[in-house]
């Protein structure tokens, strides 16, 4: 089957895939530490178990969200220095966040990368509401 010529979404794909692209060394360090410590079901009461299941979960929380209303803003008109800074601040922040909660960095990365996380909410939200009730 043949792809039409013209997308109604153009930027933010390339967003969702580099995210689906981080979600898998996110999801690969937390299985290969349970086969490593035999960890099969819950965290073990082990505390970097734990870190590593909230880096992966926190991001499988907030990603999908954020990725919807950029998506949204998209098919709104958004520019794309709209959708670019907000699509590149999501992904950076998610970034910063895990380091941060997961201990691969310096523990402040987690509260710059969740303000960023929401501050792509924020503003996106803001925009949404504000070219669709304007």
């Amino acid at each position: 089957m043949e792809m039409p010529s013209m997308s109604l979404l153009s930027i933010t794909p390339m967003y969702v895939a580099v995210l689906g692209v981080l979600f898998i060394p996110f999801t690969l360090r937390v299985g290969l530490y349970r086969v490593k410590n035999s960890i099969d079901i819950g965290d073990g009461k082990d505390n970097a178990l734990i870190k590593l299941n909230r880096g992966q979960g926190n991001f499988i929380e907030t990603v999908p969200l954020a990725v919807i209303l950029l998506i949204v803003m998209e098919i709104l008109g958004a520019s794309s220095t709209w959708l670019h800074t907000l699509g590149a601040l999501l992904v950076v922040g998610r970034c910063l966040h895990y380091v941060g909660i997961t201990g691969a960095g310096p523990a402040n990365c987690r509260p710059v990368g969740m303000f960023s996380t929401l501050g792509v909410y924020a503003v996106s939200s803001f925009w949404i509401l504000f070219h669709t009730l304007g």
